[in-house]
């Protein structure tokens, strides 16, 4: 004979209960769930953090002892660009520099022994340069006009020649000269033979100027202007700064006796 339980299944205990089921259970679950995700997702958040703040730190530190050795080399930084400007402005002047000593002697070697005699002579880096002194710039020099139109190194010459054709022979050998570019004859005129004195006409020359070296009414007294065109000119020549420096200046006063 098979028994028969006739106690209602809810007042049951035991292994013959049956599960309850419903769905709060299913609610609870779910709670402990997405508790236990939070405390997890809030542990990994925290770990990120504190990462992010060492490194963050790690790169205070590095950027601090960086800017410390930059400030212990900036000294050197700045003794580097200091020696490195004063090379270029070494570097320039050399560049610009003219050899006046060079031009000189050529100048001595051409210059004819008995025909020709000079009573002045101005070297002169740039047009305007001041030089100083009587008869000092291009500007109140023997060849002005001629001078204010070469912007580079120029010769000014005045002087006397026993005649106008010693005076085209002198120009020709002034040609001669390395870098000369082109010789200007400013003016060249003999003595006047009523006085056997210089004349003004169409020069520079004064009449019965004391240094007048035409003593003789063949004599021609010639002013002529030397450029050196293709010369370096100096740093501050057409940038707008400083008038130029005369590179060098030369004169010399002889007279010769009649």
């Amino acid at each position: 004979m098979r028994p028969v339980n006739l106690i209602p299944p809810e007042d049951r205990r035991g292994d013959q209960a049956p599960l309850r089921r419903g769905p709060l259970a299913y609610m609870v679950i779910g709670a402990l769930v997405l508790l236990l995700v939070g405390v997890v997702a809030l542990v990994l958040t925290g770990n990120q953090i504190s990462e992010r703040e060492e490194q963050v730190a790690k790169l205070e530190a590095e950027d601090a002892a960086a800017e410390a050795k930059a400030a212990r080399l900036s000294a050197y930084t700045e003794f580097r660009d200091l020696s490195e400007a004063r090379v270029q402005t070494v570097q320039s002047l050399a560049d610009s520099r003219f050899d006046w000593e060079r031009v000189m002697r050529e100048l001595a070697l051409i210059l004819p022994g008995g025909d020709v005699w000079l009573i002045s002579l101005t070297a002169t880096a740039a047009a305007g340069a001041d030089i100083g002194g009587e008869g000092g710039g291009s500007s109140g020099g023997s060849g002005g006009n001629l001078r204010g139109a070469i912007f580079g190194p120029a010769l000014e010459l005045s002087g006397c020649a026993a005649s106008q054709t010693s005076v085209a022979g002198f120009v020709t050998a002034l040609e001669d000269i390395d870098g000369v570019t082109r010789v200007g004859v400013q003016s060249s005129q003999l003595a006047d033979k009523d006085s056997g004195a210089g004349v003004s006409s169409g020069g520079s020359g004064g009449s019965g100027s004391s240094d007048d070296c035409r003593t003789r009414s063949f004599i021609a007294k010639f002013e002529i202007v030397v450029a050196f065109d293709a010369a370096p000119l100096p740093p501050s020549e057409g940038e707008g700064g400083l008038a130029p420096e005369a590179a060098q200046a030369a004169s010399n006063e002889t007279t010769e006796g009649g």
